[in-house]
């Protein structure tokens, strides 16, 4: 983590950050907010606009059925309450890519209010807790166009205007100011993300503009806080232009750091919005916000007020998924899972459902969890594919489980087969009945094998008569090779402690 040279612990113990975060996401719907028009990433500049994305006169907006129905599972995932009226306002601003020289947002009647997430965080004393972060609003509102700049060999800088985005319907979580720490920050978006994901109203890709995030991030000393509470909140910076959830963490750290040094040195922080520049793990001024800018709200006259009454909130709600956290504790009750593997297998929606359908079809749920996790991912992450695109389906897990829980195949011989599956694209069905790799059961075989490597092993031998009993894992190895790893494990194992006892 970059932070301000010379800020000890004592000092940055003094102090308690407040932070607040403004995530804004974009809606997965076929067409814009307003109009008929492509709402997808990319395509040519100014090919996905119209009359109403330009904001010409005389075009009308017409609200997007779908983008309400995602703001409302979106809301009520992370639960908030559904306003049953909500109102569209107009947000006047002028910049060069909003061409209507207004946004489209909600103001003081969002679709929804006070909803919670839940995040892993740490007490004063340093012990593990859940902490409850609030949520302060989710509103809906349109995306403006994007700037690109660009520099010419004259060194001149052009500013170019796609309006392809301008229009797309966006959530605006509004989070209250309950995060302390960078970490925090970093497991609420994570867990917002999770959420998000699950219910399908995104597809939250930072890289393309998906989600993006605003952190307001200001210091107060701890003295202060005890004594008065909310009232003596710092004054607060806005980071803004930050791509990635790790290094949203390390540009709210250096903020953290750098306001209390610039308090400790006898300076006053100023409201600003400032940019993160990762390659020198730094935030820098980009504008002054001393002013809060009058954006002279009023209600937008072109739209009715939004009516979500309780038989559409029924209807929307019946969409909803089981969410992670319920699916994990469920999953780890229903199939015995450990908290930690229950927890890997619901961080991603197609992995749970992937897991679940197999566990359902499978001998032994936790031998499918097993070799989902500690096989099949490994090999994905390596090889750069996403599940879906896995040569190893749902029936080829299924087999593996199966013929590993049963003895019929070992663990090296599964990882063999995994691999041939990867390198030539093949199910494991198939690899399987190809090669058909067998256990060597044969008690009599395998005491073959065992005397053996006990004869020509005497000082191991030695070893073992003279207590070192884990020296028996030695001589598993040694005929488990001897026997190209078709020894079954259980039963040799067995046989090797009875002969060296013997």
């Amino acid at each position: 983590m970059p932070v301000v040279a010379g800020l000890s612990p004592e000092v940055r113990a003094k102090y308690m950050p407040v932070i607040g975060l403004e995530v804004h996401v974009q809606l997965l719907t076929k067409t814009k907010a307003f109009c008929g028009c492509k709402n997808e990433y990319g395509g040519e500049p100014n090919t996905h606009v119209c009359p109403t994305c330009l904001g010409l006169p005389g075009a009308l907006p017409v609200l997007n059925r779908q983008a309400v129905e995602f703001a409302v599972l979106a809301s009520k995932a992370i639960g908030c309450t559904i306003r049953e009226t909500s109102v569209f306002s107009r947000k006047n601003y002028f910049y060069p890519d909003s061409p209507k020289g207004y946004q489209i947002s909600q103001f003081d009647k969002p679709i929804a209010e006070h909803g919670v997430i839940h995040v892993p965080a740490f007490d004063e004393a340093g012990n593990p807790i859940t902490k409850a972060i609030g949520i302060t609003r989710l509103h809906m509102e349109e995306d403006a166009g994007k700037s690109l700049h660009d520099g010419f060999p004259d060194s001149a800088t052009r500013t170019y205007i796609d309006l392809n985005r301008c229009g797309t319907p966006l959530c605006e979580i509004v989070s209250e100011p309950d995060l302390r720490t960078a970490d925090e920050v970093f497991e609420y978006l994570t867990k917002l993300k999770e959420i998000l994901l699950y219910t399908g109203v995104s597809d939250c890709n930072m890289e393309e503009g998906s989600l993006r995030c605003d952190a307001n991030v200001s210091v107060m000393l701890k003295s202060d806080w005890e004594q008065h509470g909310a009232k003596a909140f710092g004054t607060k910076a806005e980071v803004k232009n930050v791509n990635s959830f790790r290094y949203i963490r390390a540009a709210v750290e250096y903020e953290i750091e750098r306001q209390i040094s610039v308090i400790e040195d006898g300076g006053r922080v100023v409201q600003e919005s400032r940019l993160w520049n990762n390659a020198e793990g730094r935030t820098y001024s980009m504008r002054s916000k001393e002013q809060a800018h009058d954006y002279r709200y009023f209600p937008e006259p072109d739209l009715p007020a939004l009516v979500v009454g309780a038989e559409w909130q029924k209807q929307i709600l019946s969409a909803m998924p089981e969410l992670p956290e319920a699916r994990r504790a469920r999953l780890a009750n229903e199939y015995g899972l450990s908290a930690q593997d229950a927890a890997t297998l619901t961080t991603d929606r197609e992995l749970g459902d992937f897991f679940q359908e197999a566990a359902g079809k499978a001998k032994s749920p936790k031998r499918v969890a097993s070799i989902l996790l500690s096989e099949i991912t490994m090999r994905l992450r390596a090889a750069e594919i996403e599940l879906a695109k896995s040569p190893v389906s749902l029936d080829g897990l299924v087999l593996a489980a199966d013929l590993t829980e049963g003895g019929a195949i070992s663990s090296k011989q599964l990882k063999q087969l995994l691999d041939s599956c990867f390198e030539e694209g093949r199910d494991f069905a198939y690899i399987y009945d190809r090669d058909k790799p067998q256990q060597i059961t044969d008690t009599s075989a395998l005491e073959a094998m065992i005397d053996e490597v006990i004869a020509a092993n005497p000082n191991q031998v030695a070893q073992f008569k003279g207590g070192k009993r884990t020296v028996s894992a030695f001589f598993v190895g040694q005929v488990m090779k001897a026997s190209k790893g078709q020894a079954n494990p259980a039963l040799l194992n067995e046989l090797v402690v009875k002969k060296l006892d013997a």
